[in-house]
């Protein structure tokens, strides 16, 4: 028998239990015994099921597919029990039965369907758990694109010829991590073994000790998931470092932690520890400040989980220019160059709601108020991500490994654009009016624009919304256009834009990426 009809047979067959299970539940909720009531309506209560398969048949309410998509199990479902109730409501008008109990026939109706949503819900989640058993590395593939789109960096590693390494060092990064993570190093290597400091460690005081020894490159073999004062460790590294020097390290991304537990833990155990155990402790702890005392107090700050984009922020942010970048044996391998002293930033933004320097009226800095999309120390990207990625339509970064799952779903949704509220009654914006843009932003707009921009206040609704362009030529021609009409008649001009970007909105679902 083919395995599609087996599986249906077998869903009808638990659908029939469900319902049965219903009917004696309501009545023994109304007469608290089945004597009565049972025998009375098994006949009917026999129709009843035929109509009710029918009608589930018909609407293919046994035809699960395409299990990563919610709405395709529960929409079946309700469609054809509301149709089920509205058949057996005419049944029961037009037959002018007095004799069934409403209460029996639409609660059996009623408890069913909260009991099919519950089993749909269950199937739901172990289908996908299933099928995401193996989860995906965005990361990765972010990598992957960048290495191939033509604008990677791989034939431009480190300026200069590359040196062998010692027999000695050799072997010892052999012997910890292996010949792929060697062959790493050494293909982005071009100091002679005795001005390269080897290292395994999580203490910045192991690099500071070295001071006086003149290394040109720092190789460190341990994880840096397991430094808990990161960017003090990458700013002792760039102290102790020449100018051009460089630092390699590794570390375990977020999504290779994700793909290791799933594969660590049994089916469905591995699911619920991520989600209900890993995810809140390492991920959603460190974010709060009432939290993140506990986070520390349990993991003693080892073994974090750090995304690919935070840890080149934070070397970026440390004065490294990123050199070469490889996934090997689960961990990603960072080759970086020294090329200006760190930034030292003394308040960095880690938490769920972030102040973003953007450019305002006049070109004065304003601090735009937004919930977090992006992973922590993704400002420091900008530059990065303009070299090695594509724009796409919009002016958005193809593969932009940097916004993450939580951040997608907040700008689909305009969550993260809430707070910008109360730059709003501050008076750094108005409601319709060019977006507020970073400082690497703002330097590929024109001359012209940049000087048109800075005349007026940016706004929460920008002309995008209104005239949806692609590309960053139609986005310039789109904000000049707005900024001019916007000269001669302001009031009329943004009345006009907020209602077309409402329209497009609402009927066109326009959404920011």
């Amino acid at each position: 028998m083919n395995i599609f009809i087996k599986r249906r047979l077998v869903y009808i067959f638990i659908d029939l239990i469900l319902v049965f299970l219903s009917f004696v539940l309501v009545i023994l909720i109304k007469a608290g015994t089945l004597n009565t009531y049972f025998p009375k309506y098994l006949y009917s209560f026999l129709i009843f099921l035929a109509i009710w398969l029918m009608i589930s048949w018909f609407f293919k309410k046994y035809f699960f597919r395409d299990y990563d998509q919610f709405k395709h199990s529960f929409r079946p479902i309700l469609i054809s029990n509301f149709v089920i109730l509205g058949t057996i409501s005419l049944l029961m008008y037009f037959l002018r039965s007095t004799y069934y109990s409403r209460a029996v026939v639409f609660g059996t109706i009623a408890l069913a369907t909260g009991f099919e949503l519950f089993w749909g819900l269950t199937y739901h989640f172990i289908r996908v758990a299933r099928i995401n058993e193996n989860p995906t590395d965005q990361e990765y593939l972010a990598l992957q694109a960048q290495k191939t789109n033509g604008n990677g960096y791989n034939d431009e590693l480190v300026s200069g010829k590359k040196i062998l390494l010692s027999d000695k060092l050799q072997g010892i990064i052999i012997d910890e991590c292996g010949k792929q993570a060697f062959t790493f190093v050494q293909n982005t290597n071009i100091f002679p073994s005795d001005e390269i400091l080897l290292l395994s460690t999580t203490n910045p005081i192991n690099i500071q000790t070295h001071t006086e020894d003149h290394h040109k490159s720092i190789i460190n073999l341990k994880r840096v998931n397991d430094i808990r004062y990161l960017s003090k460790f990458f700013e002792a590294v760039n102290e102790n470092l020449p100018m051009n020097g460089t630092f390699s390290c590794c570390v375990e991304t977020k999504d290779l932690r994700k793909q290791r537990l799933f594969k660590k833990y049994p089916f469905l155990l591995n699911y619920f520890y991520y989600y209900l155990i890993d995810f809140p402790i390492k991920r959603v702890f460190p974010k709060f400040k009432i939290t993140s005392g506990i986070y520390f107090f349990l993991t003693r700050g080892q073994n974090r989980v750090i995304t690919r984009a935070e840890t080149l922020g934070r070397l970026i942010s440390c004065g490294f220019q990123v050199q070469n970048e490889e996934y090997i044996n689960n961990l990603c391998y960072i080759t970086v160059k020294k090329i200006q002293k760190p930034s030292y930033d003394p308040d960095p933004s880690y938490g769920p709601l972030v102040r973003l320097k953007r450019i305002g009226k006049k070109g004065k800095y304003i601090k735009v108020y937004k919930m977090r999309t992006m992973h922590p120390y993704a400002e420091y990207l900008q530059d990065y991500i303009y070299k090695h990625h594509n724009l796409k339509e919009g002016g958005k970064f193809e593969s932009d490994f940097r916004v993450s799952t939580q951040g997608k779903i907040m700008r689909r949704f305009w969550i993260d654009e809430l707070p910008m509220l109360g730059n709003l009654i501050k008076g750094d914006l108005k409601i319709v009016g060019v977006r507020p843009l970073s400082k690497h932003y703002f330097g590929l707009y024109s001359k012209e624009l940049q000087e048109k921009r800075i005349l007026w206040k940016p706004g929460l609704v920008p002309p995008y919304y209104t005239d949806l362009p692609k590309t960053l030529e139609e986005i310039q021609s789109s904000e000049m256009r707005y900024l001019e009409f916007y000269e001669k008649h302001p009031f009329k001009t943004d009345w006009k834009y907020f209602w077309k970007a409402f329209y497009n909105i609402i009927f066109k679902n326009a959404r920011s990426q």
